[in-house]
């Protein structure tokens, strides 16, 4: 089904060719050419529209400015008061503010709708986008209204992918949005790029989404792709439909790769433009016709049946075929999984839902920017015709992911198909995909056409002692379910037939209702702010030596957003820095908001001139036993501040709050082996946080433990490479050193971190 190469990989005219000594003996045959790997790399589609928008000079160390921003109702109002402090006069790009997170406005009286005048107020004042609430979900507009081919754009949500259609797309934190609203670059090192290698035709019965949880399951766990660039490339390509192919890619987001691209160069993509009424947009792209890959995802299409991503991760992947036939073993196993992130919280059982031999689901859902897509809808719509989703408790809804698709869905009868089943059909909302719609009951299973099903995403709440259950998969699988009273059932074992259905664009709904400056800013609008909306308060700059205190530790193998900072309806707080903290680690770490509270009080105290002692009497053991081994310290200049361990953090979400919280909490840094994704380090750095890594092993530090790091402004602005610190022993009044690592750094990102935030490094 897939298969991963153990090297590099040519395409040579669209024949995957495996790096070899024999390899470009076969690529000079069969083109004439000598190449290289270095020559065949600029061969890649990802090469060519990464240079075009470099501004460095340097091919390998990039600075990319790219063509247009999105950013929703959770993200924009800490963005654009970030960018407000920094000097912000103009979006000096396209910038477009969906509203399609927190868009119920049933949490926290008005400030969700204060959050949306801010938005309108801000594209009138700066010249930019403002799509209200419920016309499209983010990425369904930025594919209908922004997409170019070639093109680049940059979302303030991880899922911002839309290879599919020619751009390259990346989710970044906030921060990195706000450098593009300052006329600053995003800087990376070239990134290593994966041919994803389709070949054969989906049987029926399959979807997007089961083609990307098996490429997800294979590619996870291993990091094959890991900031790399996926380069969907191959004969199976050409089968696939534009939305299929939007189905695919906008799911690598769970693979941790930084990117995807897609070849354009068929009718498909360039129907695709021509119906959105955006012919001009579209161009043919495809790879040289000698392209070297640092790895290969070989896909047989054909091979490939009805998955489903079982509690809870995306890369938890099994075939629906599996888990029926293996149920006690399968469910077993998610159980005692489980348990690493779930801990003796609540109690987790699975088998429960076994029913005369079936797994019974609860809850059904198609929704937002990877299952509201018009074809997905269609397909579910032509299964569940002539049945009923029954008037026990399994409940089935579908949210179309942009007003025009609904319109077409009531248009051409898939609507009338649906609501006649017993489903529920809902205007365009992520709720379902984050925990802020559509939350089972306590202990329920919810099968879910979405992106994600981390642990209380879907809206429980393991404080309160609630668990609830999400399995991704495909459309046509959950109505195959649905169609079947909730009991778990492929899509393939549905024997009718799935129509032709044609899409027609409307553009007049988002002429008559969303505002578009077209980048004419308007200096008199005045900003509306809501009482919530509060300003970023102020960060210290890096001390010359830090002392640190260990407020959590995380053993879990991955550590999320979601787990750093919950979904759901804490994103009505986002628009409050000190508010949204309070929430912070609250589902894994109920302790950690007072305790770093604590560390807080003293370095205030510093700051104002005071004692830290006085604040937090500990200290003062801490300082003796600095003193006792040589180490005395002026305790007025020595920051203090908070720290937590995690083995690999920042899985999933772009949401800078993750390490924002942290920060105004009176966090100084994360300690771990890595880290999940670039954007969490990212967003570490862009607050002002110093990403340490520290070698696999047993750790020299508890808990509770007081960390002494000497130097460690002198370390940064001079590059060094290995940082010597030491856990303080109060107990036994000694230093215990051990070594920790910063990584690649530019330049740019030490002053911020030196700075003490990205604010700062820009502030006027």
């Amino acid at each position: 089904m897939i298969e991963l190469t153990k090297g590099g990989a040519y395409l040579v005219k669209g024949e995957l060719i495996e790096e070899s000594a024999e390899a470009i003996a076969q690529i000079k045959a069969k083109t004439g050419a000598d190449v290289t790997p270095e020559s065949a790399a600029k061969g890649t589609m990802a090469y060519g529209i990464l240079s075009a928008h470099n501004t460095s000079g340097d091919t390998e160390k990039l600075k990319i400015r790219f063509d247009k921003l999105t950013s929703h109702d959770i993200t924009y109002v800490g963005i654009i008061q970030t960018a407000r402090a920094s000097g912000l006069t103009k979006f000096p790009m396209p910038y477009v503010l969906t509203n399609c997170h927190n868009s119920l406005c049933a949490v926290g009286g008005t400030i969700n709708e204060d959050d949306h005048m801010f938005g309108l107020t801000s594209a009138q004042k700066y010249g930019g986008i403002y799509v209200p609430p419920h016309q499209a979900v983010i990425h369904q507009y930025a594919r209908e209204m922004l997409a170019t081919v070639g093109g680049m754009i940059l979302g303030s949500d991880s899922h911002t992918r839309y290879g599919a259609l020619g751009t390259m797309a990346v989710g970044e934190g906030g921060p990195e949005l706000v450098k593009q609203l300052l006329n600053q670059t995003y800087d990376i090192n070239r990134p290593g790029v994966i041919a994803v290698y389709l070949t054969g035709e989906v049987r029926k019965g399959v979807g997007p989404q089961d083609v990307a949880l098996a490429i997800i399951g294979a590619v996870f766990g291993n990091g094959y792709v890991k900031n790399k660039v996926m380069e969907f490339v191959g004969p199976g390509v050409a089968a696939l439909s534009a939305d299929f192919r939007i189905g695919v890619d906008v799911m690598t987001t769970e693979t941790t790769c930084l990117s995807s691209i897609w070849p354009t160069a068929d009718d498909k993509i360039k129907g695709w433009y021509d119906v959105h009424g955006r012919s001009g947009d579209y161009k043919e792209l495809r790879p040289a016709d000698v392209a070297y890959y640092d790895g290969a995802v070989k896909v047989d299409l054909s091979a490939i049946k009805p998955m489903i991503a079982m509690p809870f991760h995306p890369s938890n992947v099994y075939t629906i075929e599996e888990v029926k036939a293996n149920l006690d073993s399968i469910l077993r196993d998610v159980e005692e999984k489980a348990k690493v992130s779930l801990g003796d919280a609540v109690e987790y059982d699975l088998h429960s839902k076994i029913v005369n031999g079936q797994f019974l689901v609860d809850q059904g859902i198609i929704a937002g920017c990877a299952g509201g897509g018009f074809e997905n809808i269609c397909a579910a719509a032509d299964i569940l015709q002539g049945r009923y989703t029954g008037n026990g408790g399994f409940t089935l809804s579908v949210y179309p992911a942009s007003m025009p698709i609904y319109m077409e869905l009531i248009r051409n009868g898939v609507a009338a198909k649906i609501l006649e089943t017993g489903a529920v059909l809902k205007t365009a909302f992520c709720g379902p995909c984050f925990g802020a719609g559509d939350t089972p009951a306590n202990n329920a299973f919810s099968i879910r056409h979405s992106t994600r099903n981390f642990p209380n995403r879907e809206g429980s709440k393991l404080q309160n002692g609630q668990i609830s259950s999400v399995a991704l998969m495909d459309a046509r699988s959950i109505a195959a379910t649905a169609a079947n009273k909730g009991v778990l059932t492929a899509a393939t074992e549905f024997d009718g037939d799935f129509g032709v259905y044609q899409y027609h664009f409307d553009e007049k709904i988002y002429e008559n209702r969303v505002f578009d400056s077209k980048g004419k800013a308007d200096p008199n609008v005045e900003i509306q702010l809501g009482p919530n909306i509060k300003d970023w308060p102020k960060m210290e700059a890096l001390t010359e030596d830090l002392i640190l205190k260990v407020v959590s530790v995380i053993h879990d193998p991955v550590t999320t957003t979601d787990e750093l900072i919950p979904s759901g309806e804490t994103s009505s707080y986002r628009s409050n820095p000190l508010g949204l903290a309070e929430f912070a680690l609250s589902r894994k770490d109920p302790a950690y908001v007072g305790l770093a509270k604590e560390v807080r009080e003293a370095e205030t105290a510093r700051v104002a001139g005071g004692d830290p002692a006085g604040a937090r009497s500990e200290l003062s053991d801490v300082y003796s036993t600095l003193a006792a081994n040589g180490k005395a310290v002026d305790k007025a200049a020595v920051g203090i501040g908070s720290t937590i361990y995690a083995v690999k953090p920042g899985d999933g979400s772009a949401r800078e709050q993750a390490a924002s919280c942290q920060k105004v909490l009176g966090g100084w840094a994360n300690i771990a082996t890595e880290y999940a994704t670039k954007r969490y380090r990212s967003n570490l750095i862009n607050w002002g946080m110093l990403p340490f890594v520290i070698k696999k092993g047993d750790l020299p530090f508890e808990r509770l433990d007081y960390i002494f790091i000497p130097g460690i402004r002198k370390a940064v602005e001079e590059k060094t490479a290995v940082i010597t610190a030491y856990q303080v022993d109060v107990k036994g009044k000694k230093l215990n050193s051990f070594d920790l690592e910063l990584g690649e750094l530019t330049d740019e990102e030490r002053q911020i971190i030196l700075k003490g935030c990205l604010i700062n490094y820009n502030r006027v």
